[in-house]
């Protein structure tokens, strides 16, 4: 298997194979606990009007996301997994709006397969493509798309090495991000979402994002 790291919005440009787009803080963090919560499938979408427009032709859906990492106006949720894991979600659609995460989805024009990649569903993708991929492109997506993150980072090396059949430390990986911890969380990123996104494993799950019509939607395979 051929396995690449990239990052950022140009980097999910020009990935090709199955791509895994990561985004740990916190777009696919939350969107497995969505899953988790009952929904039954997320579409991603790069802009919130889009998904504003979405629920007016079907008020059932669930809007979650945010602008600047602060929840949207209109938007049922932010992009906060420790407000998700407390909801009863079941039958539910989503639509998910982030900065940086589903917008490298949308970016990823390339690909032959899209992944989401987060701590909580690692083991589950590695998995996935050990059986099915030639050739992954691993997206580290960082902050808006743009600006390092080294949780992202983490969990892009994390994922390759595991590909590569390589040791990985999960501990230690997931200790040195907590090592310059600011204690001042911001209210609207409280400090258990970062706690629930360190949770390596958490689900058993990977998700995988189809093209279905004009949309892009993501569900669960075990």
């Amino acid at each position: 298997m051929n396995v690449g790291i990239t990052r950022f919005l140009d980097g999910a440009r020009t990935a090709t194979g199955h791509v895994v787009i990561v985004d740990v803080f916190r777009a696919f963090t939350s969107a497995p606990f969505c899953i988790a919560s009952g929904a039954t499938e997320i579409v991603l979408v790069a802009d919130h009007e889009q998904a504003l427009a979405m629920r007016r032709d079907d008020p059932s859906l669930f809007l979650t996301g945010e602008i600047g990492g602060r929840a949207i106006p209109g938007f049922d949720v932010g992009n906060s997994p420790s407000a998700i894991e407390r909801l009863d979600l079941a039958g539910r659609r989503v639509v998910q709006r982030t900065s940086s995460g589903t917008q490298g989805v949308v970016a990823a024009q390339l690909a032959e397969e899209i992944l989401l990649g987060s701590f909580v569903i690692a083991s589950a993708t590695v998995r996935y493509l050990e059986k099915r991929a030639r050739e992954v492109t691993v997206v580290s997506m960082g902050e808006r798309g743009i600006l390092e993150s080294s949780e992202d980072d983490a969990c892009a090396g994390y994922i390759a090495a595991r590909l590569r059949g390589e040791q990985a430390d999960t501990k230690a990986i997931i200790t040195s991000l907590w090592a310059h911890e600011d204690p001042n969380w911001p209210e609207w990123f409280p400090r258990r979402d970062a706690e629930l996104a360190c949770e390596v494993d958490r689900f058993a799950f990977a998700m995988v994002v189809r093209r279905e019509g004009k949309l892009l939607v993501a569900r669960p395979v075990r």
